[in-house]
């Protein structure tokens, strides 16, 4: 019953994004047909394999009844490869394998959508702020947890902290590849950015960036 509740709210501020996400690739469908690929399509700034993907992800999120993350895991794919290679969702490692041990790109949607549930599920229990969720396909669900403990929302500087005690749990490992020039060092663990870029991928996809957040409530 909880989890039938926390769907209805969350499908309440989504309702619009996915909407919105379905006119465009409409117009996109209707372009191709006619050969005249309009210069204000939205889904143009979407890679051309990111949209090919798109209705895998929305049958993948069917079985689960989550089909109105559809422009979630859209964003989430943009993010993690541009839709590209035999791991486009990049879920190798939530199954406790190295990256790209995945070769088949439906086998990684199917892995991505059951990572993406679980931290719906976990992230509506905790009761934790949607961002949080986000966050945590990028930084396991344990971040879940460690935000539950701090106030239940998300921020860059809660995602810092994570990644940090990650660190130090295994510093040979989260090195950032031994690059000290990099934005993330020393918070080698995940990308504490993570959720930021996937909101902006998601204002991408939309088009509607001020109206779309304005109504959004994460």
């Amino acid at each position: 019953m909880r989890r039938k509740q926390s769907k209805k709210k969350i499908q309440r501020n989504f309702n619009i994004a996915i909407l919105l996400f379905f006119l465009c690739v409409s117009f996109v469908i209707a372009d191709h047909f006619f050969h005249e690929r309009g210069s204000h399509s939205v889904v143009n700034n979407t890679s051309e394999e990111v949209q090919k993907h798109t209705p895998t992800i929305r049958r993948e999120l069917q079985k689960v009844q989550l089909e109105e993350y559809t422009v979630v895991l859209a964003a989430i794919m943009q993010q993690e490869s541009n839709g590209q290679g035999g791991d486009p969702m990049q879920s190798s490692e939530s199954l406790g394998l190295a990256p790209n041990s995945i070769s088949d790109p439906e086998q990684s949607i199917r892995q991505g959508v059951k990572h993406f549930e679980h931290a719906v599920t976990y992230g509506s229990k905790k009761q934790v702020d949607f961002q949080t969720v986000i966050q945590a396909y990028n930084m396991g669900i344990g971040y879940i947890d460690y935000v539950e403990q701090h106030g239940g929302k998300h921020s860059e500087e809660l995602a810092k902290e994570y990644s940090h005690k990650q660190v130090q749990k295994k510093p040979e490992v989260y090195n950032c590849r031994g690059d000290k020039t990099s934005y993330l060092y020393p918070y080698c663990y995940g990308d504490y950015t993570y959720s930021t870029k996937i909101v902006k991928n998601i204002e991408t996809l939309t088009a509607s960036s001020q109206m779309f957040f304005e109504e959004i409530s994460f």
